[in-house]
């Protein structure tokens, strides 16, 4: 199609060979950039641009444009809109978590499992349930509908097949990838679920030396009779280390000689169709470390020394619970513990003897014990003597001069004719007071009837036997260079009736 459009003709009128004019002269067709073409009849490469026999629509003058007028200007396009930011792709819930069997019977399996870690936006609209028959690769849904519980009990099962089972979780965006059981699930009834029954001195590391024998039994349950299966890492024993010997009732676990490679953690799994439980056995086999390294002779003042080490190569597979340090005298030569459990790599000793030299050592210790050999200073530690004035402390003198006094005095008493008594007071003074005692005033000199005492500043006198004419007043004095004192009571005698 040119910029100008024909006059449509009914017949197209015949050609002259003398007027007909050649190809060279024929008027050239406008450009397609003039006028762009019509969407419903786009021009044709062979097409001439001659009327033909079907009858085309005369367009309008208005819609006509001249030669001179030009191509009308193109309609202006529409703005496109911004683009919208992607939304994120949603994906599907994880797998569920923890599939196990909990129970089988005769026609039925109960399962049981966590919700996913992740559900997405939406949530889990549920659960599916699959199972194949072993030897078959056809899955077949047990539900219809997803549900949102985590236990699932299959029915209608067939005593004596083996299935396979599998769970996805359902949402919104599509299925997860099935969490499926390791084993098959053979449908027979189990009396009794397995159980093992962990010693309590095996739920925590248990340590055995180096060239000890590891014999272990563990006892559990489970009918009919499960299968026991040992593992390390995932992996089957090493039979050349580990032999194990399985009963109706227990395992037993046994190394010969233990060498620090057959420490790690030991799995144990007991299962009866498709049921299990398992336990950890964690075994460390340890020996004891070796030296400390490095021990220095950091520093020497006064009576102290001070030293750093550090940690030993090899811990004999057993955290180091401390170091033991010990020192020498050159005179006597023999070793004697001066710090014990020391839990750093640095210390001072203390309460060194003036004029000696000493030597030290340092042994480091784990849970197997010390070690072999210790860590020696190659550097002698001397204690210089220093010379010293003492000077006594002055003390100012006191007056401790008192005259006597009396602290308890006497107190009056009462006796029976025959019945020994004594007579008690208690007196103070310094210089120690001379004690002198009297009867009606009258000084009682060496009598045997009368027996004086005085000690500690406790003045007493024993009257032996008395009888009426002993009693009376009696006088205790006391007499010092700085004066006297004296109290009195009264003795009765009665005489029985």
């Amino acid at each position: 199609m040119t910029g100008k459009t024909a006059p449509p003709a009914t017949h197209p009128a015949p050609a002259d060979p003398k007027k007909e004019p050649s190809p060279e002269k024929e008027p050239a067709p406008a450009p397609a950039a003039e006028e762009p073409p019509s969407p419903e009849h786009p021009p044709a490469a062979d097409q001439p641009s001659a009327p033909t026999d079907e009858a085309t629509p005369v367009p309008t003058a208005e819609g006509t444009p001249t030669p001179e007028e030009g191509p009308p200007a193109p309609p202006a396009e529409p703005q496109a809109p911004a683009p919208e930011p992607e939304k994120p792709k949603a994906e599907p819930p994880s797998s569920p978590l923890s599939l196990a069997v909990e129970e089988v019977s005769e026609n039925s399996v109960t399962l049981t499992w966590k919700t996913p870690e992740q559900t997405g936006r939406e949530g889990l609209d549920g659960y599916v349930v699959e199972i194949c028959k072993d030897g078959s690769t056809d899955w077949t849904a047990v539900n219809q509908e997803p549900f949102l519980s985590t236990r699932y009990v299959i029915q209608d099962l067939s005593s004596g097949d083996k299935i396979h089972v599998r769970v996805k979780a359902v949402s919104a965006n599509g299925a997860s990838v099935p969490a499926a059981l390791e084993q098959p699930v053979t449908i027979r009834e189990i009396l009794q679920l397995p159980k093992i029954r962990m010693p309590r001195h095996l739920r925590e590391t248990y340590f055995r030396r180096v060239g000890d024998a590891v014999n272990i039994m563990i006892p559990f349950q489970g009918k009919p009779q499960p299968e026991v299966t040992w593992t390390k890492g995932g992996q089957p024993l090493d039979t050349s280390r580990v032999s194990i010997r399985t009963t109706g009732k227990d395992t037993i676990f046994f190394i010969r000689t233990a060498q620090r490679s057959d420490s790690g953690r030991y799995e144990l799994a007991v299962r009866i169709n498709g049921a299990e439980d398992k336990a950890i056995l964690d075994i460390q086999v340890i020996e004891p470390p070796g030296p400390p390294q490095n021990l220095k002779l950091v520093d020497v003042w006064a009576f102290n020394v001070a030293l750093e080490w550090t940690p030993p190569a090899d811990n004999g597979n057993s955290e180091i619970k401390g170091y033991i340090v010990q020192k020498s005298d050159k005179k006597s030569g023999k070793w004697f513990t001066a710090l014990e459990r020391c839990t750093r790599t640095s210390c001072t000793i203390s309460d060194l003897i003036m004029g000696n030299s000493y030597s030290f050592r340092v042994f480091s210790e784990n849970a197997c014990g010390l070690s072999e050999r210790a860590a020696v200073t190659s550097e002698v530690a001397h204690i210089k003597k220093t010379k010293t004035s003492y000077q006594a402390e002055k003390i100012p003198q006191q007056d401790m001069m008192e005259p006597p006094k009396f602290t308890q005095p006497l107190t009056d008493r009462t006796t029976t004719r025959g019945y020994s008594t004594h007579l008690f007071c208690s007196v103070r003074g310094f210089p120690q007071p001379k004690i002198i005692w009297m009867k009606n005033q009258m000084e009682i000199r060496e009598d045997p009837k009368y027996i004086a005492m005085t000690e500690q500043g406790i003045c007493s006198l024993e009257i032996r036997k008395p009888n009426p004419f002993d009693g009376g007043i009696y006088t205790c004095k006391a007499v010092n260079p700085l004066g006297e004192a004296s109290v009195d009571c009264r003795l009765d005698v009665k005489v029985p009736q």
